[in-house]
């Protein structure tokens, strides 16, 4: 049997929502430590074909697009299955796909509770199943992307902490289902990239309220990703906070 350690080389990795910020730094350095990438985009084809031009200049025929929209989960099985075939196997699934706007208790709506669980839980949870076969033959693993608010909840966000502390419980969930066949683990970013208008005092307040004193970088959640896709062989099941010591002081 094949066990996924050591190197990312002719590995293949399929990143979703991968085409910005925190997904296309986890796209980057995958593909510079040797993975084939699947870059999965929603609407952003033209960024997604700029990382995909960018990335293949290094390395021919090393990157590939599929398009999907995570909310419908019929289609999720079919994305995975794209995913497999260019290169005829799948090592690493990044689950980073993620909704985030703010749902005020009073005002938010069934709808707004369906979006947010359907892109942060519902997708990963069915594309895991999905992926499950393939990842089983090679002992490949999982990373989720959940949040340092999983556990303590953001004012004004209720709904999507609840999706995100029901993907922290997925994570080790399918870590004791997978056994040793499939290893699932989680990164979990504090302040990494500013919600957009957000105010300068609070991103301030924000940082004083860290060890680091300093606002994180999408490489810094890269690198965890990395890590656990790589070299964390005996890590399953566990949640990676990159927070610069937040949930140490807070």
């Amino acid at each position: 049997m094949e066990h996924n350690t050591g190197s990312l080389a002719g590995k293949v990795v399929l990143v979703t929502g991968a085409a910005h910020r925190v997904g296309a730094a986890i796209v980057r350095l995958v593909h510079a430590h040797g993975a084939n990438v699947v870059l999965h985009y929603r609407r952003s084809f033209e960024a997604a074909r700029i990382i995909q031009d960018e990335l293949q200049l290094i390395r021919p025929n090393s990157v590939a697009l599929v398009q999907a929209d995570l909310n419908d989960t019929a289609g999720l099985a079919g994305l995975v299955g794209q995913s497999v075939e260019p290169w005829g196997r799948l090592d690493v699934l990044v689950n980073n796909a993620s909704m985030f706007y703010s749902t005020p208790v009073g005002s938010a709506t069934e709808a707004q509770w369906d979006d947010l669980f359907a892109s942060n839980l519902k997708a990963p949870f069915f594309l895991a199943q999905a992926a499950m076969p393939y990842l089983r033959k090679v002992h490949g693993n999982i990373v989720n992307i959940v949040d340092i608010h999983a556990e303590r909840p953001l004012k004004d966000y209720p709904v999507y902490c609840m999706a995100k502390a029901g993907l922290v419980m997925l994570t080790k969930a399918l870590a004791r289902e997978f056994g040793g066949d499939i290893r699932v683990n989680a990164v979990a970013p504090g302040a990494i990239l500013w919600p957009e208008g957000m105010e300068e005092a609070l991103k301030h307040d924000i940082i004083s309220r860290t060890a680091l004193k300093r606002r994180g970088d999408p490489l810094d959640i890269a690198k965890a990703v990395l890590y656990l896709a790589r070299d964390a062989t005996y890590v399953t099941g566990q949640v990676h906070a990159v927070d610069g010591g937040r949930t140490v002081i807070d």
